[in-house]
């Protein structure tokens, strides 16, 4: 194993014991989703009564599908507000540990605890609201996922920088922001649904190709080939931009001091 790939092992050990310690990130990526999905799905069951669209199913694959983008949110920029909670960040990078590897690490984790709390959930779906997440097609299911991991990544890249150069004045953030992409990815409704100003704005996000084309699926389970190529060259367009708005917040944060404050 070379010396870069065994401090990015070091470094998801790290995640693993985070993780199997921790119970406020028990609550927050098994506890809360599993409560939405009976939650809403207690909902959909209640507008899907004689429905001629099946809404239900609209709402269960939308709110599944949304988890992807939370948790892989969630554990690129919140991970990190753990380490400066506890005064360990600087301690990481006193380590030969370059910001490659650390973002690479949590990459990882976020892609490990995203695919496990799916499953989790997907299963939960289909014991207590006999909806199968699958029946969008392996293919699709396979394309949404990594289409939506990819967009919340560069969000979740873009607010560690922020918390890199600004501290836990911003660690809010980490938590609400996520949910203005909601209305405006159209996860739970057609994109129809919102006001023609904001339907622009939406179809300038790649979750939105992938959320349409979901609920599209439960019908025709045919690959979306236009939504899935969409989806994904705006998520690379973003996810550069992103690479560079935080190599300046963080570039920033140095050379501020504002990175050392972060663990006093």
């Amino acid at each position: 194993m070379t010396g870069s790939m065994a401090r990015v092992w070091g470094l998801l050990v790290q995640e693993a014991y985070l993780t199997r310690r921790s119970l406020e990130i028990f609550f927050d990526i098994i506890f809360f989703p599993l409560m939405n999905v009976i939650l809403f799905g207690f909902i959909s069951e209640f507008l899907g009564r004689g429905s001629v669209t099946n809404n239900s199913e609209f709402l269960l694959v939308g709110i599944l599908l949304w988890e992807v983008v939370s948790i892989n949110q969630y554990n690129v920029s919140v991970s990190t507000l753990w380490s400066v909670w506890s005064h360990n960040l600087t301690n990481i990078f006193i380590a030969p540990v370059s910001i490659v590897e650390y973002m690479t690490a949590h990459l990882v984790a976020a892609v490990a605890r995203t695919l496990i709390v799916l499953v989790v959930l997907a299963a939960g779906a289909q014991v207590v609201f006999h909806f199968n997440l699958a029946s969008v097609g392996w293919l699709n299911l396979v394309l949404f996922v990594v289409n939506l991991t990819v967009f919340g990544w560069w969000i979740g890249i873009v607010l560690l920088g922020l918390i890199f150069r600004f501290g836990t004045r911003v660690q809010a953030i980490s938590w609400g922001v996520i949910f203005l992409f909601q209305p405006l990815t159209a996860s739970f409704f057609p994109v129809g649904v919102l006001p023609e100003v904001l339907q622009k704005l939406a179809w300038a996000l790649p979750a939105t190709y992938v959320f349409e084309a979901a609920r599209a699926a439960l019908t025709d389970p045919a690959v979306n080939w236009h939504a899935a190529g969409m989806a994904a060259a705006l998520n690379l367009g973003y996810f550069v931009v992103a690479g560079v708005v935080f190599r300046r917040l963080f570039r920033r944060s140095r050379e501020t001091g504002q990175f050392a404050r972060n663990d006093l």
